[in-house]
């Protein structure tokens, strides 16, 4: 399971990405390079100069005043959260006075003023971007360490059809299986599809139908990899010749994949060090294969379904709600699906998120109620199951 900390930052990923903000403060930062070199080079007055240590000093007490206010703010979030995490250990009730029920401080102050008189420029040392893996590298790294190319799919409805017998076996329904593919990835999705993919580029390890990340796949193969083994050896047993061999060499594959797997702790930080290698890059490769992609894409969600079964949430989760728990972590999702609707219209996003996620997510901003949230959501749903992806999707059920 995926924890608060990291998916509040991460989480949100498919809203979020379609317009990234910049952080608190960045955006009243003035940018002395705008000016122009000739105004740079006059000497400035002395009245200037005065006039700008006045309007720094006000923009700097400002400033603090504001950050004080926010930490305060956000102090109390992460005391509510902890408060309601007490109250559901010993299942007492939830109410409106365990959530902060005020939008975070935003900052209206004065902007930082530009320096009248010149000023070296700071060295900037060159930022090191680590380089994220894409399909090509996956498949290399299952090549090299485990002498293993995932079988593709003959055709794109191929893998539709075998993900909606897998999901269907799962309990999942056509409703959430198709809303949720159509939110991830966008309603016209392939098997294959890697977040944000630009000219061999990357900004997620995220793939498929429910944009698998590279951990989540070590952590599905760890703890799920066993049953996977046992619907594919049920398989071969009804194949022969040339697709039994290959099926037998993807079962020894799987099993030593699940080894690898499970040679650390169970937990999302260790998983995240093992997906992190070329050997958890081959492990995401089976995300790619006809016969565990589907597994590994059902699992994504079944686990958020098990898990709110598990905290005696009976009720089915609408498509909305699956997504919640997808994006933001089980618990914080559950968090806000177990929420009644009046409370829903009255509960902050803010509740959910750490403040440097909620401050670049302008998606969680500008829908600041759990109620505008879902809302958002089912509406990106509505749109996006028209498109020929989704409806590809939904005839195969």
């Amino acid at each position: 399971m995926l924890p608060h900390a990291i998916r509040c930052c991460l989480g949100y990923l498919a809203l979020a990405l379609l317009l990234i903000a910049q952080p608190a403060g960045a955006m009243d930062a003035a940018a002395p390079a705008s000016a122009s070199a000739d105004a740079m080079a006059q000497a400035a007055s002395p009245q200037a100069i005065a006039e700008y240590r006045l309007k720094l000093r006000e923009y700097q007490e400002a400033r603090a005043a504001f950050e004080q206010e926010a930490g305060a703010y956000w102090n109390s979030i992460a005391e509510k959260r902890r408060g309601r995490n007490a109250k559901r250990r010993e299942h007492l009730v939830i109410g409106l006075d365990d959530y902060v029920l005020t939008q975070p401080p935003v900052y209206t102050g004065p902007k930082r003023p530009v320096n009248p008189e010149p000023e070296p420029e700071p060295e900037v040392k060159p930022r090191q971007h680590k380089a994220i893996p894409v399909v090509a590298d996956l498949l290399r790294a299952a090549s090299e360490h485990f002498q293993w190319t995932p079988q593709k799919p003959a055709s794109e409805l191929e893998f539709k059809r075998a993900y909606a017998r897998v999901a269907s076996v799962a309990g999942m329904t056509r409703e959430q299986a198709v809303r949720v593919y159509s939110f991830e990835t966008g309603g016209n999705g392939n098997y294959d599809m890697q977040s944000g993919l630009r000219s061999g580029r990357a900004i997620s390890t995220a793939i498929g139908y429910n944009q698998l990340l590279t951990t989540n796949s070590v952590e599905l193969i760890a703890e799920q990899g066993h049953e996977f083994v046992r619907e594919l050896t049920q398989k071969a047993v009804q194949l022969s010749g040339a697709p039994r061999k290959a099926i037998d060499h993807k079962i020894a594959v799987l099993k030593k994949m699940v080894a690898y797997a499970r040679s650390v702790p169970d937990d999302w930080s260790q998983h995240e060090k093992l997906a992190d290698t070329p050997q958890g890059w081959a492990l995401h490769a089976m995300v790619l294969d006809i016969d565990v992609g589907p597994l590994l894409q059902t699992h994504k969600l079944l686990t958020s379904v098990i898990f709110a079964r598990a905290k005696g949430y009976a009720r089915p989760l609408t498509a909305a709600e699956l997504e919640m728990m997808n994006l933001t972590g089980d618990g914080t999702g559950l968090d806000m699906v177990t929420m009644p609707r009046a409370m829903r219209e009255q509960v902050p996003t803010s509740n959910f998120f750490q403040r440097s996620g909620y401050e670049r997510n302008p998606v969680a901003i500008r829908h600041n109620t759990v109620a505008k949230l879902l809302a958002i959501t089912d509406s990106r749903m509505d749109s996006n199951s028209n498109l020929p992806g989704a409806k590809e999707l939904a005839a195969a059920f």
